[in-house]
Parts: C-alpha cells; sequence; structure tokens
C-alpha cells in the first residue's frame, strides 16, 4: 500500500464491488477497491451463469453504462441463450452459462487495466466516522486509509454463517472467513439490520454422471453478445441436461426434514422466495411429483457440474442419498456439498436513491447487503453507488435512474421505498413500463445518461453515436418507400384493397409479411444490417402500445418530477395518520411518486402531501 488517501474506497471485491470499482474510477475520481484476497476477486461463489429473464436487462443497462460484467460473460459465455424467444421483445432475456475461471480472469484482468484504481489486499475491521461523515476505513495489519466516499458491498461476509445439516462454522463463503468487526460497526451506528439466508446445490463429478437419455438443452445457433460494443461470441459453445427428482427422492428428503437446520429451527432467516431449497420445494408443493434440474457445467477444461435446482442444507450423507435416485446420477460422485449460508443486511429503507445511507453522509451500501440476491441486482447498485460516490467528490449532480427510463431504477427504487424481508431478485413483472425497458433497447435508454455524467469511455461514445446515426438513416429509409395493395398482390402479398399505399415500416406490422418479403420489393432493404432490422419490426409491430406508453411516462414524470423538501416536517402536512407519518419520515422520499410507492401510503395520503407540497411551494414564490 503505497499511500493511504482516496478519492473513494470500495470494500469488497465481488460483483457489486468491482462494478462500484471501475465506475468510480471511470468518472475521475482516484478509487481503492478493497478485498481479503485478490485472488477471489470476480469471483462466481454461486451459479455459473449471468442473465436471464429481468436480470439479463440489468447486464444491458449495466453495460449501457460501460460497466464490466457483459463484457466478462461475453468472453467466457459457454452456452448463451436468448429465453423467451417465442414471446414478445419486452420479456425476453439473454442468460449465459460461464465459464467459472475465464470469468474471474475476465473481470480481473478488466479490474487491473483501470485506470485510477487500486486494488488493496486486507480486511477491513472499522469504518472512520467523524460528525456522522465518514472519511477512511481501518484495515487489519494496515492501518488507517482515508478517502472522501466509501462503498460498502460485503455480499455474505457480514457475520456469515455457513450450515450444513447439524454442523455451522463462521465463513463469509466457503474457504473465507465473515466479516464480524465490521458488522457490529455496522450496529452500533444504529442501522436495521436483519438476517437473509442463501444457499447452493451440492457440485458434482461430471465423470460420474451418465448422460444417455437425459434431455439435451443447445445453445443458440447465433448467440447473441451481452455487450453492445461486441458482436461476435468466439468462445466454443456446449450442451446442457435437465433431469428431474422423483418419488424416491422426495421421500427421503421428507424422512430427513428435521435434519435440515431450515426445518429444525437452527435458520430462522427468509430465503430467497423464487429460488427455494429442494426441501422447501418438496415441503410446500408437497402435491408435485418431480422437480426440474439443470445440469450446468462450469467449463470448458472444468469436470465440475452445477445441479441447478437442488439446493440443500442437508447434512452431506443425505445429499448423496437423496442425489443418487435421480436419473443419470444414480453413481455420481459429490466434489462439494451443498450449504446454506445466513449473513446480515441492512434496511435499504435506510438509503437514498443514489444509495448512500441517511445516517452517514458520504457512505453508500450495494449489493447483497441491501437485500438484494444475485450477481447482476447486485453489480446494479455497484455501478449506481460508485458513480454517487465519485460525484459527491466535485457536489455534482446525483445521479439517478427512474423507474420509466430502466430496470436498474426499478431495482433501486424497489429497495428504498419498500424495503425487503426477503433477498429481492429481478423480474420483468416488477416494470411497469417493460415494452419500453427492453434488453435490446438497453443503449438507447441508458448509454446517453452515462455519456452525460463522464462514466461512458470515448471508444463506446462513438460506437454509440455511429450506431444511432446509422439507425436513424434506415429507419428514414423504411419510412420513405411505400405502395398500394394492388403492387404488393404482385409479389403474393395480399392486404385489404382499399388503395391505401403503405410504408414499408407499416407493412412490417402485419403478422404475415416480414423483412425478406420487405427486401424482395426494395432491394435495396438488404443493407439493412440485423441490429437496425431488430429495432425496425419492434417499432412497427408495437408502434401503438409504445406511444400509449410514452404517454403513461410522462404522466408519471409529473409525479415524479415534483421534489419533497428534505427538511418536510410530516406532521404538518395534515390528514395523514401516525403510521404513514412515521414510514414517510424514516425513509425521506425525494418526490411524490417515491412516496406514493411506499407500503401502507394510501392514495388519500399522497393527495393530502401534493396539496402540501404545492403549497408551501406556491408560499416560497409569493
Amino acid at each position: 500500500m503505497k499511500n493511504n488517501n482516496y478519492d473513494v474506497i470500495v470494500i469488497g471485491g465481488g460483483h457489486a464491488g468491482v462494478e462500484a470499482a471501475c465506475a468510480s474510477s471511470r468518472v475521475g475520481a482516484k478509487t481503492a477497491l478493497i478485498t481479503h484476497k485478490t485472488e477471489k476477486i470476480g469471483e462466481m461463489s454461486c451459479n455459473p451463469a449471468i442473465g436471464g429473464l429481468g436480470k439479463g436487462h440489468l447486464v444491458r443497462e449495466i453495460d449501457a453504462l460501460d460497466g464490466i460484467m457483459a463484457r466478462a460473460i461475453d468472453e467466457s459465455g459457454i452456452q448463451f441463450r436468448m429465453l423467451n424467444l417465442s414471446r414478445g421483445p419486452a420479456v425476453r432475456g439473454p442468460r449465459a452459462q460461464a465459464d467459472r475461471l475465464l470469468y474471474k480472469k475476465s473481470i480481473q484482468k478488466q479490474i487491473f487495466e483501470q485506470k485510477n484504481l487500486f486494488v488493496v489486499n486486507g480486511s477491513v475491521e472499522n469504518l472512520i466516522i467523524k460528525n456522522k461523515k465518514v472519511e477512511g476505513v481501518s484495515i487489519s495489519g494496515l492501518g488507517d486509509i482515508f478517502s472522501d466516499s466509501v462503498v460498502l458491498t460485503t455480499g455474505t461476509f457480514l457475520r456469515g454463517m455457513i450450515r450444513i445439516g447439524d454442523s455451522s462454522y463462521p465463513a463469509g463463503r466457503i474457504g473465507d472467513k465473515p466479516s464480524v468487526n465490521l458488522a457490529k460497526k455496522i450496529e452500533s451506528l444504529k442501522f436495521s439490520i436483519g438476517r437473509l439466508k442463501t444457499g447452493t446445490p451440492p457440485r458434482i463429478d461430471k465423470k460420474s454422471i451418465n448422460f444417455n437419455d437425459l434431455e439435451e438443452q443447445l445453445a443458440d445457433k447465433e448467440p447473441s453478445p451481452f455487450s453492445f460494443i461486441n458482436n461476435v461470441i468466439h468462445m466454443p459453445q456446449v450442451s446442457c441436461f435437465i433431469t428431474h427428482t422423483n418419488k424416491k427422492t422426495h421421500n427421503i428428503i421428507n424422512k430427513n426434514l428435521n435434519l435440515s437446520p431450515m426445518y429444525s429451527g437452527e435458520i430462522k432467516s427468509m430465503g430467497a422466495r423464487y429460488c427455494p431449497s429442494i426441501e422447501d420445494k418438496i415441503y410446500k408443493f408437497a402435491n408435485k411429483k418431480s422437480h426440474q434440474i439443470f445440469l450446468e457445467p462450469e467449463g470448458i477444461n472444468n469436470n465440475t457440474i452445477y445441479p441447478n435446482g437442488i439446493s440443500t442444507s442437508l447434512p452431506e450423507s443425505v445429499q448423496k442419498l437423496f442425489i443418487q435416485t435421480i436419473k443419470g446420477l444414480e453413481k455420481c460422485i459429490i466434489t462439494k456439498p451443498g450449504y446454506a449460508i445466513e449473513y446480515d443486511y441492512v434496511n435499504p429503507q435506510e438509503l437514498f436513491h443514489t444509495l448512500e445511507t441517511k445516517k452517514i453522509k458520504n457512505l453508500f451500501f450495494a449489493g447483497q447487503i441491501n437485500g438484494t440476491t444475485g450477481y447482476e441486482e447486485a453489480a446494479a447498485q455497484g455501478i449506481i453507488a460508485g458513480i454517487n460516490a465519485a460525484l459527491k467528490l466535485h457536489n455534482k449532480k446525483k445521479f439517478i435512474i427512474n423507474r420509466s427510463e430502466g430496470y436498474i431504477g426499478v431495482l433501486i427504487d424497489d429497495l428504498v421505498t419498500k424495503g425487503t424481508k426477503e433477498p429481492y431478485r429481478m423480474f420483468t413483472s416488477r416494470a411497469e413500463y417493460r415494452l419500453t425497458l427492453r434488453a435490446d433497447n438497453a443503449d438507447q435508454r441508458i448509454t446517453p445518461l452515462g455519456i452525460k455524467i463522464g462514466c461512458v469511455s470515448a471508444i463506446r461514445k462513438n460506437l454509440f453515436n455511429k450506431k444511432i446515426k446509422q439507425l436513424g438513416k434506415d429507419f428514414d429509409l423504411v419510412k420513405s418507400k411505400s405502395v398500394s395493395p394492388n403492387a404488393l398482390n404482385k409479389y403474393g402479398i395480399k392486404i385489404n384493397f382499399d388503395g391505401k399505399k403503405r410504408t414499408a415500416l407499416d407493412l412490417l406490422s402485419y403478422k404475415n409479411i416480414c423483412f425478406d418479403d420487405i427486401i424482395k420489393i426494395w432491394p435495396e432493404m438488404k443493407l439493412i444490417k440485423k441490429e437496425s432490422r431488430e429495432q425496425i419490426i419492434i417499432q412497427s409491430q408495437y408502434s401503438g402500445y409504445l406511444k400509449r406508453q410514452k404517454e403513461d411516462i410522462v404522466d408519471f414524470i409529473k409525479d415524479e418530477e415534483l421534489l419533497i423538501p428534505r427538511n418536510i416536517n410530516y406532521n404538518k402536512v395534515g390528514s395523514l395518520s401516525n403510521e404513514i407519518v412515521e414510514k414517510l419520515s424514516l425513509i425521506k422520499p425525494p418526490t411524490l411518486g417515491a412516496a406514493s410507492r411506499i407500503s401502507g401510503v394510501t392514495p388519500a395520503a399522497v393527495i393530502a402531501l401534493l396539496r402540501h407540497v404545492k403549497r408551501k411551494k406556491n408560499q416560497r414564490t409569493v
């Protein structure tokens, strides 16, 4: 450690930490990334995959801000699939299996090549706080280092406790010590702390699996890169396989439920609702005869298989018993048992939308410490926290993505206004404007915001501007060409003979007309590349819906932009119950829109608040 003064300190080298550190550095802050073990930066501690429904949208938005996750999965992905491809564009989600080692290697390469970023090996034991403002951290064996802002991304390390059957031991993840002193410090600052649980399945030796007769899941023939600056995937693509639990599996698990710490009373914290353990699945869905298991390879030259769908904390001996009842796994060898891990988290209602804490100035939280689950949710918070931590150096305007602009905005708004009592996971259903917030147009929505605040590289900026210019030309072309129904009939395309000419864009809205049909009529359309074609088709088929949603967004912004004064006394608003006053005073929503989304805040209370704010505003202008 050559010096002990930085602009921003980021604690933790997981998915939130690396995005926060890189984002802070890109904005221009001298940044220190402090991690227990440098060699574990970018570790995929759970499943070897990135993306999915909702999650894939987040990754594309992170990439649009020049984040590093998308580029890492593009360099390490061994099975790319576009989920929900047969459904509408709003709910399609990119997902890719990763080669664990190559993913980590890519993350570390990007970290060490990032200007203004310095990696410090050590364990943070304390936060240096004066007058309710963070000024640095204390590192075991290294002493104090100082900064203007600190971003805390502790993952599952805060008083982490691993549980397998009746055995338990402190750990941040398997093989790593937990952060106990740091957890005590956060508790001493009177943050509202809770406990959450997550889990992982056992790992299986690939050579011990019989893949014959198992359902094979192929990669897409044409892999779609996650990053907008990539066009081609060079990694070889592999298959996953699908198997299922059965009656024998369920009987063994049911007989041994009392040995699971979840059902013996050892674990009292909440686990992820949408990613339950196999014990939970069998107990809560007793009528279901089987559950699907995806056998996912952990790498090209890695003999480990990740059996997605059987997360468990049963004793290792029981894990072996029930797994060997599953088709294809009869003779499998477990290389690492599944386990559950409990850890501390802070009520995210204690944060502003910038992810700065309300109690301590210039202290930011990101990732699982805020109650989320998943690499993608953590990375999305990390990039926002890192940007805002750097912007505070020069008192620049806060960077907030609102709900109408991106899934990142939905994620953070949900957390800070509603809080969570269980690990929060992103889904497309959480977004009100999902037809507008698609994975395919994330750069068009988010990159201009990144350019404005200076977190996007010159390379990406130039590529983006070039793309937008070309997209405009392509749209102009399809709008400029028109044809009558009679002329279309000559090409074998039948529509109503109403004599009305239709543009190429109009024609693409018909289900029986595809882009190849358009090319037959106007051969010059062949020059329009795949990326533009996708945008043109979506615009033509969903133009009515998109127009309506844009109108909804305009109405939303009217409420969203009505700022609530920071020093407002909710007791003087009138017509508010004590419960609502208490919630508003605790959460301190920045806008009327944010206030309206707080659980328990009624429409009548929102109207009363609206009138009060406008009345006070008018009084100040008189």
